[in-house]
């Protein structure tokens, strides 16, 4: 089974420069076979990562929801088709796009269909890389079940760290199964004046990301957070706190 790892932080914090980060630090470790899911509604993990994204799986539900449904195929095998066919392949790295809610109803039944597809993929994988909006939505509704490695990540303001904190006791309250849970702040050198806001947030500080120009650029340019140089500062100090995780 492979070992989960989730990423959750508010907008603008850098939670998904941080998850493709993870992942290039995954490849370049040869740490084996990834799972990269975009649980976020503003999934932009595939630019990051530099790959194409066709299909997402809201789409999916959606045209399920409105009975685009060959007439030679049940739903549960045309959602399980669709499923593979929206599965963006590549050598190292394989990457499920969630994409946001679109319009009200029930998906209980392509949902439930989603969580078990999800969990027969999770034995062909060696890591499941989940980037999530703050709400943890598809933690909370069980989709994704059990993290070994939450990193709720934060801005480097008191605010910021006290929404990490909020985001993380909401995690506790949905009796969600965290393992370990960690808190990253971004944009510091140092973190000592918000130590009493860390210490609050009972998240243990893995460590923090320095503003690194070549992340600007990158993001500027359209450029693969996976191709920035080993010289990069937030590469640097990525590299540090994931090998003190012991993934």
């Amino acid at each position: 089974m492979a070992k989960h790892i989730a990423m959750a932080g508010k907008g603008g914090t850098g939670k998904t420069t941080v998850a493709a980060l993870l992942i290039k630090y995954l490849i370049e470790k040869k740490k084996g076979a990834i799972l990269a899911v975009d649980a976020d509604p503003n999934a932009n993990l595939n630019e990051a990562l530099g790959y194409e994204v066709e299909n997402t799986i809201s789409q999916i539900l959606v045209d399920i929801k409105k009975g685009d449904v060959p007439t030679s195929m049940t739903k549960e095998t045309y959602l399980q088709f669709e499923l593979h066919r929206a599965l963006v392949e590549t050598d190292y790295v394989d990457l499920l796009v969630m994409g946001g809610p679109q319009g009200p109803g029930c998906y209980c039944f392509p949902t439930d269909i989603l969580k078990r597809h999800l969990a027969n993929m999770d034995r062909s994988y060696d890591y499941l890389v989940i980037d999530n909006e703050a709400g943890l939505e598809h933690i909370s509704r069980k989709t994704i079940e059990d993290v070994d490695v939450m990193l709720v990540i934060s801005d480097p303001t008191a605010k910021g760290v006290r929404t990490a904190g909020r985001i993380y006791q909401l995690a506790k309250s949905l009796n969600i199964n965290i393992a370990d849970a960690y808190l990253i702040v971004t944009r510091i050198t140092d973190p000592a004046p918000l130590q009493k806001e860390i210490d609050a947030t009972g998240l243990k500080l893995l460590g923090v990301i320095p503003h690194d120009p070549k992340v600007v650029e990158h993001d500027l340019k359209g450029i693969a957070m996976l191709d920035l140089p080993d010289d990069s500062a937030a590469v640097l100090a990525t590299r540090d706190m994931f090998d003190k995780l012991k993934l």
